[in-house]
């Protein structure tokens, strides 16, 4: 199935791009989370999918767009 990935923050300077079209066999965010390799643990991460907040353990579709939002600090 293929789905879109998009990065922020420190997860687009891991990762090298914004957005990325991926390949994959798996079938829940946090099965592409672990496939993806990525350097903060889904409990430091929001994610959504088609621009909605999402739980983990939600099943993907064909063409769904996943969002990884990091914390983000400032003042």
């Amino acid at each position: 199935m293929k789905v879109t990935v998009q990065y922020h923050a420190m997860l687009r300077e891991q990762k090298g791009c914004a957005e990325e079209q991926a390949e994959i066999e798996v079938g829940t965010l946090i099965e592409l989370h672990q496939k993806l390799n990525l350097c903060l643990e889904p409990k430091h991460l929001k994610v959504a999918i088609n621009d909605e907040l999402a739980a983990w353990d939600q099943q993907l579709k064909e063409n769904d767009v996943v969002i990884f939002i990091p914390p983000v600090a400032g003042g």
